[in-house]
């Protein structure tokens, strides 16, 4: 179900965007504060694709959400809502497990269309159009390279026997690097392959998502040794 959680203070924005979302085929369920958000998600079981944050929240703010429904769902998509003037909130959304953000004043056609990019790869990740019934196990499971695996189906990393949970936005950029070992890859590539062609969003977050992943699977992740800077380029992967 292409359901979207909304936590928007502002009434006038709020009902903007359920009247918008509504229209464009979303089952749209709003709160006007963070509380009622966190509250509104367990309410519904966490049966949600995408989460919609205003940053400037009352109760609890949009970054203390995020990160709360993050430490629930790795698959739920997370937007964040921002003021121009909110660098920093910007940067720390996607560090709590953002998928992207919205700057305000935006445009509708913006809006729809990066709302869209994102539920199309969570649709991916949570398998909403693929059959229910189960497949069987293949060879295409899992890519391994060095002490790394990934698994395609557990959307997931492996290191060293630890199992490693990453946002969908995360997997698909090791995806995308594990499909390209050793190999320069350009950020609008990475931002391409991991939010869809269709995305033109801030290439910023892909090195806020490497930031992220460095957190997860690196010794140390001020000195990485596996998702190496290419100056004025991108990023490599080396297993």
């Amino acid at each position: 179900m292409k359901r979207i959680l909304v936590a928007e203070d502002e009434k006038s924005i709020r009902d903007f965007l359920i009247i918008n979302l509504k229209r464009a085929g979303y089952d749209v369920i709003a709160a006007a504060d963070g509380e009622e958000a966190l509250r509104l998600y367990e309410d519904y079981d966490g049966d949600f694709s995408i989460a919609l944050l205003d940053i400037m929240m009352p109760k609890r703010d949009g970054i203390e959400v995020c990160s709360l429904l993050r430490e629930k769902s790795s698959t739920l998509g997370i937007v964040m809502l921002t003021a121009k003037t909110q660098e920093m909130d910007k940067v720390m959304g996607l560090l709590k497990g953002a998928d992207d953000y919205i700057t305000k004043p935006f445009s509708l056609s913006e809006l729809m269309a990066r709302i869209d990019a994102i539920y199309r790869r969570v649709s991916v990740s949570r398998g909403d159009n693929e059959p229910k019934e189960k497949k069987p196990a293949d060879s295409f499971d899992k890519i391994e390279q060095g002490e790394f695996i990934l698994h395609l189906r557990g959307r997931n990393i492996e290191h060293r026997g630890k199992i490693i949970e990453l946002t969908q936005m995360e997997f698909n950029i090791m995806e995308l690097f594990f499909k390209n070992p050793n190999v320069a890859l350009e950020r609008e590539e990475i931002l391409r392959y991991a939010w869809g062609e269709d995305f033109y969003g801030d290439d910023k977050v892909v090195d806020v998502n490497i930031r992220r992943l460095r957190m997860k699977i690196e010794d140390d992740p001020s000195n990485p040794e596996h998702l190496l800077t290419v100056w004025g380029l991108g990023y490599k992967w080396i297993a």
